[in-house]
């Protein structure tokens, strides 16, 4: 009696553990999948804009500072400045270099002397889809079309 005690216990162990790794190597590959979906290459950069619409963008003398924006990868929030106000807002990233921003707000900062194209910029937010990025520049797209706008990223020391 005592052995097939032993036995039915080695049994339904055996069992548990098997099952139970199952589920472990299911969750470590869905980790994984996610970890995929997180491009390092775009996420916690300072992105400086450089062209937009076409068009090779110069900040103006009077302007607080330049054109940028920041994707924070552990909170899934974007964040940046339009040239006049600061804004905000989520995205998020899939396979293969998608992209989408959500939910995003701005300040509603009035500087007539500062000659930014607020709207034309974040405009780019609502119109990308995709983006595309060549060493230390990115390009957030729309379809296969010209990028909406180029971005440079920048390291402070």
């Amino acid at each position: 009696m005592r052995i097939l005690v032993v036995i039915v216990a080695t049994t339904v162990m055996t069992i548990t553990s098997c099952s139970s790794g199952k589920k472990n190597n299911e969750s470590a590959l869905e980790n994984y999948d996610k970890e995929i979906t997180v491009d390092n290459r775009i996420v916690d950069k300072y992105w400086r804009l450089k062209i937009l619409d076409g068009q090779n963008v110069v900040m103006a003398e009077n302007q607080e500072r330049e054109l940028y924006f920041i994707l924070k990868a552990d909170e899934n929030l974007v964040s940046g400045f339009s040239g006049c106000n600061t804004f905000n807002g989520s995205y998020t990233l899939d396979k293969p270099s998608r992209i989408r921003f959500t939910h995003m707000a701005s300040t509603m900062k009035a500087c007539p002397d500062v000659n930014a194209d607020e709207s034309k910029f974040l405009e780019v937010f609502e119109l990308t889809d995709n983006y595309t990025i060549e060493g230390e520049t990115l390009s957030l797209n729309v379809g296969r079309r010209t990028p909406l706008a180029v971005f440079e990223a920048v390291y402070f020391e």
